[in-house]
């Protein structure tokens, strides 16, 4: 069991912020007006999180292309094809409303919470992957939640 290094911990922790924002702003409209007037009105609430959550997606895509890149053989193209998934889903599911995109983008995240699982399984992973995305999926589903629910 090796824990996750110092780096990749601090970033991902960091790409938290904008989920969090977004959802203390969402939960104090005091705090949304102040954002709004000093950041816009594109960074707070559910905007930010919409925005930058299909980003992160489509990141996350990405990552999981580089993954890909180790498997040999027919089961190449099966990684290739999956590792697409999170950016098509950004794509095609964050459109309308911010509740029914925010929920979307909580489906999304799920979604990428398995295809983790899967390419981990497949050993395509570093051994402390899945702790990583486990917390930061978790976190993000949390504050896109408040945008749902609140």
């Amino acid at each position: 069991m090796t824990s996750i290094p110092r780096a990749p911990l601090l970033l991902g922790l960091a790409g938290l912020i904008p989920f969090i924002w977004g959802a203390f702003t969402v939960l104090a409209p005091g705090l949304q007006d102040w954002g709004a007037a000093t950041l816009g009105p594109r960074f707070v609430g559910p905007y930010v999180q919409l925005f930058y959550g299909s980003v992160i997606l489509s990141f996350m895509s990405g990552v999981l292309w580089g993954f890909a890149t180790r498997i040999e053989g027919s089961r190449a193209a099966i990684g290739y094809a999956l590792s697409t998934l999170p950016a098509l889903w950004a794509f095609f599911m964050t459109g309308g409303g911010p509740v029914g995109a925010a929920t979307n983008l909580m489906f999304g995240f799920a979604g990428l919470l398995l295809l983790d699982y899967t390419f981990s399984q497949w050993r395509l992973t570093p051994s402390w992957w899945m702790r990583l995305r486990l917390l930061l999926t978790c976190v993000v589903e949390i504050c896109l939640a408040v945008t749902v629910f609140f």
